[in-house]
């Protein structure tokens, strides 16, 4: 059950119309999630790894539903983006249905890269216990070995927004307990 009111608009009685409430704060949200999706560097696989954690760690069904490389470039165009998601073929292949079953397990999935491996414990950490990852030098060794200094922000970058927007939408009720779908200038949280 959604826990704010839904749009007055006849032509879409099932849009919640949550950026309405506080337009600003929706606004610098979405302009965070497009940057993120339009400025990582991060394989397809990585990126993935570390979003679908957050989204089975919030809860989120549609977080869970989302896939990076198949509906990122529809998102960005239903929502009138101007910034063009990095989709490329340097983000390397997308991840398979098996990848995602694992991620729930991936301690003992033998599926990840050294990368992706890192990227999944390191979303898990700042998710579950963010007060002693800055504390934590062998997590800092790893991280530093695996990926260089812009990948670490660009990870810390995508991972924040993904608890922050995949939280909004699980705590609201948005995400599967009523039909949700974009109002102009909206930004599904994913």
């Amino acid at each position: 059950m959604t826990r704010i009111t839904k749009s007055p608009n006849p032509a879409a009685p099932n849009t919640v119309l949550w950026q309405g409430h506080r337009p600003r704060m929706a606004e610098a949200t979405m302009a965070l999630s497009q940057a993120i999706y339009a400025e990582s560097t991060l394989s397809f696989r990585e990126a993935e790894a570390a979003r679908f954690r957050i989204a089975l760690i919030n809860g989120c069904l549609m977080c869970q539903k989302f896939r990076l490389a198949d509906d990122l470039a529809e998102l960005m165009a239903r929502i009138n983006s101007d910034e063009m998601p990095n989709t490329g073929a340097a983000r390397g292949e997308a991840p398979t249905t098996e990848f995602y079953e694992a991620v729930e397990q991936w301690r003992d999935s033998s599926i990840f890269s050294d990368r992706e491996r890192l990227a999944i414990e390191y979303a898990e950490r700042v998710s579950l216990e963010p007060e002693g990852v800055p504390l934590d030098d062998a997590l800092w060794g790893r991280m530093h070995a695996c990926f260089d200094e812009g990948e670490i922000v660009d990870l810390t970058y995508s991972v924040t927004t993904w608890i922050a927007t995949g939280r909004f939408v699980h705590v609201l009720g948005l995400d599967g307990s009523c039909p949700v779908s974009l109002a102009p200038g909206s930004m599904e949280a994913a």
